[in-house]
């Protein structure tokens, strides 16, 4: 068994003064700012993938609770990387039978669930939703069934930025296998958002629709761009060809 203590005496070891300085300021966090409070060793992000890579399967969920709690930001993504490898292993391989591992990822997910506002920050949530709650709803459940996607519209509706965040970016697993209603309904719940890091996380979702399939992005712009804030319209727009970017934005002008 790998402890949490072990894990983190690692990532002491490569502490980096300068770096944390500027991943501090990269991360906003100032007095005011979205990531007030937060603390950095000054890690890379390779670095603490190595020390994950070397940790295995070997990290006890109970382990893995204590760096998502810890005052490190480095610890809390090693804790959630951890969680990522573990609902890796938890997929059914090929020719395995498809229920393989189900009751495996319902803890994960549960897990992740109950502990998703440690992830308190971008990095956190997009280096980890996808791969643990958007494997999960991807995978079937132990009676045959996938698992409910409403767990995304609860997540929309938190009062807290990181569980809102976590609902759109959640939908990139799924964009991937060409399923883009949950995104676009979420993405419609979101225009109305406050917030620019959900601005540019429904947009950046809206672009990987688009990839996929840029008629589908297209109705959808038609439909909402009025009232879609001009960032998201613009990370939405990012891979389109210029005549039709300059179309769509002087449209919203």
């Amino acid at each position: 068994m790998v402890t949490s203590m072990e894990i983190l005496e690692e990532l002491t070891a490569m502490k980096d003064v300068s770096q944390a300085g500027h991943l501090m300021r990269f991360f906003k966090c100032g007095v005011g700012e979205y990531g007030y409070g937060d603390r950095f060793l000054g890690l890379k992000v390779p670095q603490t993938r190595m020390i994950v890579k070397a940790a295995g399967h070997d990290v006890p969920l109970g382990e893995i609770e204590k760096l998502l709690y810890s005052e490190w930001h480095e610890a809390r993504l090693c804790g959630f990387l951890l969680l990522v490898e573990e609902m890796k292993a938890a997929l059914p391989r090929r020719n395995d039978i498809p229920v393989r591992g189900a009751e495996r990822r319902d803890e994960l997910a549960a897990f992740y669930l109950r502990h998703a506002r440690q992830a308190n920050n971008w990095d956190l949530v997009d280096l980890s939703c996808p791969k643990i709650l958007g494997e999960w709803l991807l995978h079937p459940q132990s009676d045959g069934g996938l698992p409910s996607r409403d767990i995304l519209d609860q997540l929309a509706c938190s009062s807290n930025l990181w569980e809102q965040r976590i609902a759109i970016v959640t939908t990139l697993r799924l964009i991937k296998e060409g399923r883009f209603d949950d995104t676009l309904r979420i993405a419609a719940k979101f225009l109305s958002h406050p917030h620019d890091l959900i601005h540019k996380a429904t947009g950046w979702m809206l672009r990987e629709v688009g990839k996929k399939d840029e008629r589908t992005l297209a109705s959808f712009l038609e439909e909402n761009y009025a009232r879609m804030p001009r960032t998201t319209l613009r990370y939405a727009i990012e891979r389109m060809d210029e005549a039709d970017r300059r179309y769509w934005l002087m449209r919203k002008s």
